[in-house]
């Protein structure tokens, strides 16, 4: 069903290879270059440790708000393709090291379960790197569906040597 009125949609930058400031401001360019979206605003870079494999960089994450009246579908696509384009290869190693990840992690107060995608993005509500700079762009009473409010989740949430490093 296409969208008729814009939504608020959130989406989380990574990286840890080759340059990874560089990688989130290209990224943050590209995806406020997208035909249908709006950039609202960004998060400062925030570095931590890998999730998955140790033997991997520490990454550089950020989050960006934007309003767009491109579907899901759509607008995974589009980050996809931004991730392509800035050479992230998809070796199938779970949480190991890129280029680029982007993830669409709300979309409205939507809650979407298909093959391809899932919002509020699989978790989201436990994961430092993604609710630090949420929180700073976002409200505390931000609804994160299924999961309450976003300034309840962030007071669960431990920062386990999260930092702020910059600005995009």
């Amino acid at each position: 069903m296409p969208v008729t009125e814009p939504v608020t949609a959130y989406i989380g930058l990574g990286s840890n290879l080759e340059h990874p400031e560089d990688q989130l401001r290209s990224a943050r360019k590209a995806i406020a270059a997208l035909a249908g979206l709006r950039e609202l605003s960004i998060s400062s870079l925030y570095r931590s440790a890998p999730m998955g494999p140790s033997d991997q960089p520490d990454y550089v994450n950020a989050v960006m708000a934007v309003s767009t009246t491109l579907e899901p579908l759509q607008l995974l696509d589009a980050l996809q393709a931004i991730e392509q384009a800035q050479g992230r290869v998809r070796s199938g190693e779970r949480w190991g090291p890129r280029t680029l990840d982007l993830d669409l992690l709300l979309y409205g107060e939507q809650n979407i379960d298909l093959p391809r995608l899932n919002v509020p993005h699989p978790g989201l509500a436990q994961r430092e790197f993604v609710l630090y700079p949420l929180a700073e762009i976002a409200p505390p009473q931000l609804n994160v569906p299924g999961h309450g409010a976003l300034g309840d989740l962030l007071k669960q949430c431990p920062d386990r040597g999260i930092r702020v490093i910059g600005r995009v």
